[in-house]
């Protein structure tokens, strides 16, 4: 905002800048659509045009670093070296798919809602892109997902930040309900819709305004090109007709068709109808096959273990956040002796399923043959001897002497952000 009006920013996204002239500074949009429909590139695009123009995006993501990184390329995107700039902070986020066996899932969608905010604050960007929101928003308290997302979004956009949240397209009236219930509070919807037998090679994109954009809905094809990702045709002469907001559901589902896939809803999928097997005489009648119980498809949990490719990810994101800053991080190696392991005295698994007993889910971990990282966000002098108390404490064994034996064959490296600090590489380099 400058001297108290809102600018337009530049999208990357053709038919947002060339019907509305871009997004409003600070405001928050939702991109919905199936899967291969080019969310994700666009995702890119809207991250590429903000590093154009100076700006810092934080860039929420499930997908593994290196795939990122390869449809990143696809659009002429050098994803490492604006990592490596500070100019690119990506956050690799696992989907929370396990709080559904907790007794109160919904309390749990709370926190990751407010950890976005904590990582904002951290960070401190000019733009976000969170791909994608689905799993963080499968409430089954709609009342609550309401009060929950409406108090995100309003803590990001007090800091001035413009927000592109991609959801799944919903498949189900309950799915339905939940994406209802989060674009009646942001400012406009983007809905890419795959054109029929196009394999995944273009469809229709819809954008349809909540607040301000009063040039109105536009609706135009789009297709896929090399190093330029998602391409929209000239939205002159497609100007739709501007629906009522006040319309409610009806209002969405105008926009938002049902649609095929939607892996939020937590009470999972259909029955399997395969017929099952003659059931032994040894079951008793009350039970039933598994086969009949409903599942979630996506067996993911939520974990601080990552692999080194995305640990190496990570820490370039600590690194920049230091130069930038000036915020300190300490960089913890445990090394097991392979001895410990070929004499039986304590097994790298054994030690791998301690440490991690040891750790918050804030401080991330990785497992390279032998030797362990430990990323804490923070310089601690205490680190070391507070994991080593905690360790001493999940390492068990009926042995008296063991913990002495172990610990003969356990060593440790404390690496902290200093000037000299250059990337990740270089780090791990010293460290390992």
């Amino acid at each position: 905002m400058a001297n108290g009006k809102i600018n337009l920013i530049n999208t990357g996204i053709s038919i947002v800048d060339e019907s509305w002239g871009g997004f409003y500074r600070g405001g928050t949009y939702v991109l919905i659509g199936p899967r291969k429909s080019g969310r994700t590139t666009l995702g890119l695009q809207y991250a590429m045009a903000g590093i154009e123009q100076k700006e810092v995006c934080l860039y929420f993501t499930s997908m593994r670093p290196k795939d990122l990184m390869i449809l990143a390329a696809s659009v002429d995107f050098d994803l490492q070296t604006h990592m490596d700039n500070g100019e690119l902070i990506v956050v690799k986020v696992t989907p929370p798919l396990d709080v559904y066996e907790s007794g109160n899932p919904d309390n749990y969608l709370v926190e990751y809602l407010n950890d976005i905010v904590n990582v904002v604050e951290q960070y401190q960007p000019a733009r976000l892109v969170f791909d994608e929101l689905t799993y963080f928003v499968g409430f089954e308290n709609i009342t609550l997902l309401q009060q929950a997302f409406l108090r995100t979004i309003e803590s990001i956009e007090d800091k001035n930040v413009t927000s592109l949240y991609i959801l799944g397209e919903p498949a189900t009236p309950f799915a339905q309900n939940i994406v209802d219930n989060i674009v009646q509070y942001t400012t406009a919807i983007i809905y890419l819709q795959k054109g029929e037998g196009s394999r995944g090679q273009g469809g229709k994109a819809t954008i349809t305004p909540n607040i301000g954009h009063t040039e109105g809905q536009f609706t135009t094809p789009f297709s896929f090109e090399p190093y330029k990702g998602v391409v929209f045709e000239s939205t002159t002469g497609t100007r739709s007709e501007m629906l009522n907001p006040s319309q409610g559901q009806g209002f969405q589902q105008s926009v938002i068709p049902t649609a095929q896939a939607y892996p939020v809803a937590p009470h999972g999928n259909a029955v399997n109808a395969a017929a099952p097997p003659q059931v032994s005489a040894n079951i008793p009648p009350k039970y039933r096959p598994i086969i009949e119980v409903e599942v979630v498809q996506v067996p993911m949990t939520h974990t601080n273990q990552y692999s080194k490719e995305e640990f190496n990810l990570i820490l370039n994101n600590q690194v920049a956040l230091y130069k930038s800053t000036g915020q300190p991080f300490t960089l913890i190696a445990l090394k097991l002796d392979p001895q410990a392991e070929a004499a039986g005295i304590v097994s790298m698994n054994q030690f791998g399923n301690a440490v991690r007993l040891s750790l918050t889910l804030k401080e991330k971990l990785c497992i390279d043959g032998f030797t362990i990282l430990v990323l804490l966000s923070k310089a601690d002098e205490r680190a070391l001897s507070v994991l080593i108390a905690k360790l001493r404490a999940n390492l068990q064994s009926n042995d008296p002497n063991f913990i002495q034996r172990a610990f003969g064959l356990i060593y440790s490296y404390s690496y902290v952000s200093n000037a000299s600090t250059e990337n990740a590489d270089a780090i791990l380099r010293e460290v390992l």
